[in-house]
C-alpha cells in the first residue's frame, strides 16, 4: 500500500507581521521581567499584577497570531513548548515553594525554543517532520 504524503500549506502572513511579532515579544518580555518580582521576590501583588496582565495579553495575542498563520503551530515543538510553559506556570500557584524554580524553568524553555534551529522549532510531532 502506497503511503500518501500530506501536503502542508505555507503559513499565512500579512505585511509587517515580523515587526508586529517583534513588538509583541518585546512587550511580553517587559511583562515577564515585572512578573519576576512575584515569582522570585514575593513582591506585593499591586506591583506585579499589571505586568502579569501585560504578559498574559501579549502572550495570548502572539499565540492567536501563530495559530492564524499556521494551524499546525500547536503540534509543532514550538507550540508544544508554549503549552508546556503555561501548564508549568499554572502549577506555580499550587505550591509557593516551587514558584521560583517554575518561573526559571519557563524562561529556560523560552530561551531554548526561541534560539533552537528551525528544524527543531517547526518539527511536527504528528507529521514526524518539519512543517516549513
Amino acid at each position: 500500500k502506497a503511503r500518501r504524503c500530506h501536503v502542508i500549506p505555507p503559513p499565512r502572513t500579512f505585511p509587517g507581521r515580523r515587526w508586529v511579532m517583534t513588538a509583541l515579544r518585546s512587550v511580553h518580555l517587559v511583562g515577564v521581567g515585572g512578573c519576576g518580582g512575584a515569582f522570585l521576590y514575593d513582591g506585593p501583588r499591586d506591583i506585579w499584577m499589571p505586568f502579569l496582565a501585560l504578559t498574559v495579553v501579549s502572550g495570548l495575542v502572539m499565540v492567536l497570531l501563530e495559530i492564524w498563520s499556521s494551524r499546525y503551530w500547536i503540534i509543532e515543538l514550538r507550540g508544544i513548548a508554549i503549552v508546556a510553559k503555561v501548564l508549568l506556570l499554572s502549577l506555580a500557584g499550587l505550591s509557593e515553594g516551587i514558584s521560583a524554580a517554575v518561573f526559571i524553568a519557563a524562561i529556560v524553555i523560552s530561551g531554548i525554543f526561541a534560539h533552537a534551529p528551525a528544524a527543531v522549532r517547526y518539527f511536527s510531532v504528528y507529521h514526524r517532520r518539519r512543517t516549513h
